[in-house]
């Protein structure tokens, strides 16, 4: 992926990474040994380091760079990676685990849960991170608070938050744009969106990939969803998909469905299909997660259309509230971990902590030298491969400070990924989702259906404003009554 100079580092510090659930007790092995967070002694042999990871191969060239790496500074190591068979991770790494292979280093994408809490055999990795140089200096504040609520999982990446973005060059040729940009109410935006259709014949506005979360993502907070859980009058909280906010909002969408603003097969849409009505013209607004996934939409976009159709990231609309969806905080979504069990945990932490320093970093992020980068005449000139790389540890780029300045030709993120990154860091407020306990899981699953299929149903037509009572009773009865009663038993 192609990526962009970097001269507003400090910007980035407000730069976050991704989404769930939170705090708890510490395993009755995690107690960290005297030297937690401590760089190991150098060693003749190698101290092996085991691994599992979906996204590394034994042959990856990034295993040899950090043992040369790490090696060069005196910590001798050897990396394993330890095979996980196909098929969805979460599961396969569950049944890995369970079988009694737990190796030193686990990367998580779910399901790591009940290995933290209920076995308790992930280290509470806070006096590593205290006590480190370049994994703490790497945090976003999201990760901060995450890591402080879990102490189990470490993902220094950008939270996965969605933003809109529309095509610079149909932006530049509305009226309406100028209008939005100054003041991005709700009715500017639907404004925007029937000028947008009518100039470009686009077959609708926006579009969605199977359900409504992203364009919950531009207006949820407007309509007053500004957080999961709304405190009323009476200091009691009420889950916000139940209340008046939402009917709200739900009426502005089947207003949209209804005038060919919003895609009438959202429901059928997938994440390509969704691009591809983007690229095709079919659609003129989508959403992407912040950065590099902007930085894929702005390269796509140019390659098909022209250098004129950079994509223009849009900020979020403006009403009760105003932000891009509210960020959990509770825990990392996904990240690294350390097993209780590991002979080495000093040496396995040792190893993110060189990911994290800048020489681990350019690494990381941008490859290796010679292949996905080269330096030509004291900048950073990235290569053809390096659209076939992507940072597996430390995809953040709080205080990634690089020696060198990029070539302007192939810069490190796109002006529109910068400039995503930049809005979601100024328009992000946190969340108070929390972890739904294993007893009310089902419950909790079993709501989010209910909704999911009342508010397909109210914005194509088949449902209104009089059956609104009724949906709430009914997730009520789908478990929602002892959620809330929990959520009001638990949010601080």
């Amino acid at each position: 992926m192609k990526k962009m100079l970097i001269t507003l580092v400090a910007m980035l510090m407000l730069v976050t990474t991704a989404c769930s659930s939170g705090g708890g007790d510490k395993g009755a092995s995690s107690t960290p040994t005297p030297n937690a967070g401590s760089t190991p002694a150098a060693s003749a042999d190698p101290v092996k380091i085991t691994i599992v990871d979906k996204d590394l191969a034994a042959d990856d060239p990034l295993i040899k760079g950090i043992e040369e790496g790490m090696k060069a500074e005196g910590k001798n190591v050897k990396i394993e990676i330890v095979p996980v068979q196909s098929g969805t991770y979460s599961e396969k790494l569950g049944l890995l685990l369970q079988s009694g292979t737990i190796p030193d280093l686990i990367y998580f994408q779910g399901g790591d849960y009940q290995f933290a809490k209920t076995q308790q055999i992930l280290e509470d990795l806070t006096p590593y991170i205290e006590k480190s140089t370049y994994v703490k200096a790497a945090m976003s504040p999201f990760n901060q608070v995450r890591t402080k609520n879990y102490p189990y999982l470490v993902w220094l990446s950008p939270t996965t938050t969605k933003i809109p973005v529309v095509r610079q060059d149909w932006f530049d040729q509305t009226a309406s744009g100028k209008d939005l940009i100054a003041n991005p109410t709700v009715d500017n935006y639907y404004n925007f969106f029937k000028e947008l259709k009518e100039k470009n014949k686009t077959k609708f506005a926006y579009t969605v990939p199977g359900d409504l979360e992203e364009i919950d993502t531009l207006f949820g907070q407007a309509f007053g969803l500004t957080s999961t859980w709304i405190k009323g009058a009476d200091g009691k909280y009420t889950f916000g998909k139940t209340t008046e906010f939402e009917k709200n909002k739900l009426d502005f969408y089947a207003k949209l469905y209804k005038e060919d603003l919003l895609d009438h097969e959202f429901l059928t849409k997938k994440w390509d299909t969704k691009e591809k009505a983007f690229y095709d013209g079919d659609a003129a607004v989508i959403a992407g997660t912040q950065g590099k996934v902007i930085d894929l939409y702005n390269q796509k976009m140019t390659s098909q259309n022209g250098a004129t159709a950079t994509v223009m990231p849009l900020p979020a609309a403006k009403g009760v509230g105003q932000g891009y969806s509210p960020i959990d905080v509770s825990k990392e979504s996904r990240g690294f971990a350390i097993s209780t069990t590991s002979k080495n945990k000093d040496m396995a932490f040792a190893v993110l902590e060189f990911l994290a320093s800048p020489k681990g970093q350019m690494l990381d992020k941008l490859g290796v030298e010679g292949e996905q980068y080269q330096i030509v005449d004291g900048k950073i000139k990235l290569t053809e491969k390096s659209a076939e790389w992507y940072a597996r540890f430390v995809d953040s780029n709080v205080n990634f400070k690089p020696d060198k300045e990029f070539d302007p030709s192939t810069p490190f993120l796109s002006a529109p990924a910068f400039k995503s990154l930049e809005m979601v860091a100024a328009m992000s407020t946190k969340d108070n989702a929390f972890i739904m306990p294993a007893e009310l899981a089902s419950k909790w699953d079993a709501c989010v259906a209910v909704y999911k299929e009342f508010a397909a149903n109210y914005v194509i037509g088949k449902k209104t404003a009089a059956d609104f009572d009724k949906f709430v009773q009914d997730w009520n009865a789908a478990g929602g009554k002892d959620i809330t009663e929990y959520a009001n038993q638990n949010i601080k």
